[in-house]
């Protein structure tokens, strides 16, 4: 029986995809995979029964992804899955930036009581008036799933785009290999970039000096992506119009001129489903057949049953250990980075003490 541990809600759509031989279960121990949402595993100590964490949502901030790579668990992430959610929030918020909308709510409200509140409309109204994105330019910092999914939605609101990745080549967005091309033609900038090394504080006070004045920019990637003291600044002196932000920080929340939202960026029904739903698909992909789909540090690799006796896998760092050999020869291997991964299929079952000899991080016998 596989235990899959629950360390957040999920979707009863994803736990459904679940069938004989799997168990739901609050309890790590003795667990064979973890589902998580936003529950923080940095200082958990994992079983060793464990082969996979499934985190139900792109982020993976909060998973020792090092540990577990290092010692054969497995990490899964979701991309996609929440894209439209977040894409829809998106046009929110540019609509929010532009219109004070919010503004106008909040005084409707406190004139509620009032009779001729109709008649003071008419005169108050000029308050919060706004501007349109029609015909406006948008630079997409990111151009993936949700990236992509944000062009195409603004380029039909009649929007001109231009997109930055430097790892996707695009042909239906018009597309820049400098991102100052995007600092320096965008009215509205949106990023969609993961936290690294790399892009952590990418949008600072360099950046912002390249921007047009009067820029709106929208964060619902991450809040570290953001130098916070340089946004403050920028929002000071007029550089950036409004900054529209997922995530409601000390920093964000004191800074004038600013739309933020608690993370909703994912929270709707049918993401919540999508990103359930492909978690446990990855799942049991992985538990039953060895074959690994949107891993975080290992790379992707995936083998049909030959309809052999049996199937092994190994994880490894560097190149496949020689003694792998011992496996046969139906094997496909994969290297992301300094993690490798193969499969293995073979008609004899290995013995226990020869699977020893193979210095790996991890040797399974899948079946």
């Amino acid at each position: 029986m596989n235990k899959i541990c629950l360390m957040n809600a999920i979707s009863k759509k994803g736990t459904a995809k679940f069938g004989a031989g799997y168990e739901m279960t609050e309890e790590l121990a003795g667990a064979s995979a973890v589902m998580v949402r936003s529950a923080a595993l940095h200082d958990t100590e994992f079983p060793d029964s464990l082969l996979a964490i499934a985190r139900a949502g792109a982020g993976v901030n909060n998973i020792p992804l090092e540990r577990c790579a290092d010692t054969g668990i497995m990490v899964f992430n979701t991309p996609g899955a929440n894209a439209n959610a977040v894409k829809e929030l998106v046009l929110a918020g540019m609509f929010l930036a532009c219109r004070d909308i919010v503004g106008g709510i909040e005084w409707a409200k406190a004139n509620k009581d009032d009779p001729d509140v109709a008649k003071k409309a008419e005169k108050e109204k000029k308050k919060f008036a706004g501007t349109e994105i029609f015909g406006k330019t948008l630079g997409v910092i990111g151009c993936g799933a949700i990236g992509y999914k944000v062009a195409k939605a603004c380029e039909a609101l009649g929007m001109d785009i231009i997109g930055y990745d430097p790892y996707l080549e695009l042909e239906d967005i018009p597309m820049t290999k400098n991102i100052d091309d995007i600092y320096a033609k965008s009215d509205f900038i949106t990023i969609h970039v993961p936290v690294l090394p790399s892009t952590k504080g990418m949008i600072n006070a360099e950046a912002f000096a390249k921007m047009k004045d009067g820029v709106v920019f929208l964060n619902f990637a991450r809040d570290t992506l953001v130098n916070e003291a340089d946004m403050k600044a920028a929002l000071e002196s007029g550089k950036v119009r409004r900054y529209v932000c997922d995530f409601a920080t000390p920093g964000t929340l004191n800074m004038e001129g600013t739309v933020i939202t608690p993370h909703l960026g994912a929270s709707t029904e049918e993401s919540e489903e999508n990103c359930a739903v492909m978690a446990a698909e990855e799942l049991m992909d992985y538990i039953e057949k060895g074959n690994v789909r949107n891993a975080v540090t290992y790379p992707r690799l995936a083998k049909e049953l030959p309809g052999k006796a049996a199937r092994y896998t190994v994880m490894f760092k560097g190149e496949l250990p020689a003694e792998a050999a011992v496996l046969g020869d139906d094997i496909v291997c994969a290297v992301r980075g300094e993690y490798g991964y193969a499969i293995a299929d073979t008609d004899d079952v290995i013995e226990e003490a020869d699977l020893a000899k193979i210095p790996a991080v991890k040797v399974r016998r899948v079946f």
